[in-house]
């Protein structure tokens, strides 16, 4: 195992693998089955009671599963990790988990359109009562919280509008009022942001995004305390979320380069930022390296870098923003973010087309919010793209 001295690229690499003692092969192996066998009885008793490390069932557990795992415990600084089939089977099993009828979860009214419809319209039918509150807005946070509230959850940044959430006063206020805290840290990556760092008691990813980093597989982690990921495992066994071996292999490889990855990540968010905060037909920016960002003081102090989505409005109506993103070329009309290409889309349109007008309204998500997320091609490109778009709107 890798020290955790080490630096995060190294760790990225290194962490939780080790040469495979059979074959000498460097990479982790695809350990693609569905069950394990045994020598005796009593070594499988063993493996059952948690006496000795093992597999017995590749819903429960499985070893290319449980490297993804050790290498995300190493990037979060975490104490364990748990990885799902998709962020909202993180989301999901881990709300499930710490949430019982009759309890309370305070949660940010900026989220992703599948948390946010999880939260309204699937955790009151467990009798779970969730209210939601501006993410920037502290004194309302804490206003929020009741008696009975057991959650309180948070993105940051939030999508789409990135707004950024002071996670070292959320988590004092959880811990004070003993109050888990969950963070979505989708936008930031470990890279950007370490959540646990600041007395946050979960951090959770869509792992589709920058952890995998090349749009082709679908997966989700939790990390945290290690009694708490026993409990989650447990929750994960029940409602089936377990990310396939061969998934889990994609994810593996794409956490190797995530640091490299995110250093042009960030060096395009900023850069394209820039650009389009200086451009006449926008109307305004959403990213939180600009000096103009609400809560830039925040996101310098607890980020290292400030991610590769980009959000703008132009300065026209539904129709003028629909026409620019389908002039788009290089930039690709799909959903998601944190791959190697660049993808544009209106949230309206996509990631909050199921949210209500009310909803986006009291969000920020306007008919000509653009989402940039931004790739890793030469930015040079990608602003001849965006102006080649402009000059046809």
């Amino acid at each position: 195992m890798v020290s955790k001295s080490k630096g995060f690229s190294t760790r990225a690499v290194h962490a939780g693998e080790k040469r495979d003692p059979s074959t000498g092969a460097v990479i982790t192996p695809i350990y693609e089955t569905s069950v394990f066998g045994f020598s005796s009885t009593k070594e499988l008793i063993d493996v059952m009671s948690e006496k000795a490390e093992g597999y017995t069932y590749t819903r429960y557990g499985n070893p290319t599963v449980r490297t993804v795992e050790r290498k995300m415990v190493e990037l979060e600084g975490s104490e364990d990790a748990t990885i799902f089939s998709s962020g909202m089977a993180a989301i999901a099993t881990t709300m499930l988990t710490l949430t019982s009828s009759g309890d309370h979860v305070v949660s940010t009214r900026d989220l992703y359109g599948g948390t946010l419809a999880f939260f309204k319209d699937v955790l009151p039918k467990f009798g779970v009562d969730v209210s939601f509150v501006e993410a920037t807005d502290f004194d309302e946070i804490k206003s929020a919280v009741q008696r009975n509230t057991r959650v309180i959850f948070a993105e940051t940044p939030t999508n789409p509008t990135l707004k950024v959430v002071n996670v070292s006063k959320v988590a004092k206020l959880g811990r004070k009022r003993g109050i888990t805290v969950v963070v979505d840290s989708t936008f930031a990556s470990p890279y950007n942001l370490q959540p646990l760092r600041f007395g946050v008691d979960i951090v959770v990813h869509s792992a589709t995004k920058y952890l995998g980093g090349h749009n082709d597989v679908t997966a989700g982690v939790a990390c945290g305390p290690e009694d708490f990921m026993h409990k989650l495992k447990e929750m994960r066994k029940h409602l089936g979320g377990t990310l396939d071996p061969h998934a889990a292999w994609l994810l593996l490889r794409g956490l190797k380069t995530l640091g490299l990855r995110m250093e042009r990540h960030n060096s395009n968010g900023i850069k394209i930022a820039r650009y389009l905060e200086k451009h006449p037909k926008v109307k305004r920016v959403y990213y939180p390296g600009l000096p103009s960002h609400p809560q830039h003081s925040i996101a310098r102090k607890q980020m290292r870098g400030f991610g590769g989505v980009v959000s703008f409005e132009l300065d026209g109506d539904f129709e003028t923003t629909m026409k620019f993103v389908d002039n788009l070329k290089l930039c690709f009309l799909a959903a998601s973010l944190g791959g190697a290409e660049t993808l544009a889309t209106q949230p309206v349109t996509c990631s909050h087309y199921y949210v209500s007008a009310e909803d986006r309204k009291k969000a920020g998500i306007t008919d000509e919010l653009i989402r940039l997320a931004l790739g890793i091609e030469d930015p040079e490109d990608i602003i001849a793209d965006l102006d080649q778009a402009f000059n046809k709107t």
